[in-house]
């Protein structure tokens, strides 16, 4: 019985060891590849992508926030004269006010409306003037008459346009004589570049164009008013003499007169900016630079002034600035006997 089982035992172990060396020499299977794995056997040149040249940065990053589109092109140079002419400084400047304090009527008492104070204008009354005199002046001579007065082209700012709104020239309101900006005003610091209407055909042109042109007999300047409120002397006699060396140059047979700022009324409402002093002042400077340049002063100025100073009431509008019917006879009286010699 024993041999038995160590004769089983012994088979059991040859056939144990007849399996392991079945199983001895082969190859050990491939491991599977994990999902998205890159694939080792290329080489890393293949596993680049192509190289790209790079393009050009955009001059402009674009906003987050669109706006208009605009064209990528430069403007053109501006020329002298603006495509459309800035705003002029108000002859009249702004109003300033202060509030008037409330009253308190006493308890029971009805309020009672009062009539507006009329405003103290004293720390605006004018240094009394005598006429003025110098080489420059046109002094008083015998009446050169209406045909004179028919010779002369008037340019100016609304004071001198009011010579037009009331007729009084050659041709009444269809007259030639009158060079203003289309809205009938013109500020000193605007002359270089402003455009009038140029009367002979309405086209709208520049000073030197207009005098190119007409090659006037007679050229009145009146300008400054508005330029008082805000211009200093240098600045005032720079515009002024530009527009005068100008004139000289392209009409050298032309007689230019530098007309006087007319003195403004007590009634006027912006005294503070555009009073008769300061008004007083640039007439000085008008006239000084008349001597310059050898050209002609008129103290128109002096005729339309009261013994106060101040514009005559029967010669003014109503506003205390602009001259009225009357007012601009007496100035073409004046002018008349006071010719050009």
């Amino acid at each position: 019985m024993k041999k038995v089982i160590i004769s089983i035992l012994l088979i059991f172990i040859i056939a144990l060891f007849a399996c392991s060396c079945e199983l001895v020499g082969q190859d050990k299977p491939a491991k599977e590849p994990e999902a998205g794995a890159a694939d080792n056997t290329a080489s890393a040149d293949s596993s680049a992508p192509a190289e790209v040249a790079p393009t050009a940065e955009p001059s402009v990053e674009p906003s987050s926030d669109p706006t208009p589109e605009t064209s990528a092109e430069p403007s053109e140079e501006p020329s002298p004269e603006p495509s459309e002419e800035p705003a002029e400084p108000e002859a009249t400047p702004a109003t300033e006010t202060t509030p008037e304090p409330e009253a308190s009527p006493e308890q029971g008492d009805a309020p009672v409306s009062e009539a507006p104070a009329t405003p103290d204008v004293s720390q605006y009354a004018p240094t009394i003037i005598a006429e003025a005199t110098g080489s420059a002046v046109l002094k008083e001579t015998s009446d050169y008459g209406q045909e004179y007065i028919d010779k002369m082209v008037f340019l100016g700012d609304s004071t001198t346009y009011g010579m037009k709104y009331y007729a009084v020239l050659k041709d009444g309101k269809n007259t030639n004589q009158v060079w203003t900006p289309s809205n009938g005003t013109l500020t000193l610091s605007y002359q270089s570049f402003a455009s009038i209407v140029y009367p002979e055909d309405g086209t709208e042109i520049t000073i030197r164009e207009a005098l190119e042109k007409k090659q006037p007999e007679y050229f009145v300047i009146t300008l400054g008013v508005n330029g008082v409120s805000f211009m200093d002397e240098a600045y005032f006699k720079s515009e002024y003499s530009s527009l005068v060396a100008d004139a000289q140059s392209i009409c050298p047979n032309t007689k230019i007169i530098l007309q006087s700022i007319f003195p403004v009324a007590t009634n006027y409402e912006y005294l503070k900016s555009i009073n008769n002093d300061n008004i007083t002042a640039a007439n000085g400077w008008i006239q000084s630079i008349a001597e310059a340049y050898n050209v002609r002063y008129l103290d128109t100025a002096s005729v339309l002034r009261g013994d106060d100073g101040w514009l005559r009431q029967e010669y003014q509008n109503g506003d205390g600035l602009h001259l009225n019917e009357t007012g601009f006879k007496q100035v073409l009286n004046y002018i008349r006997t006071h010719g050009y010699q």
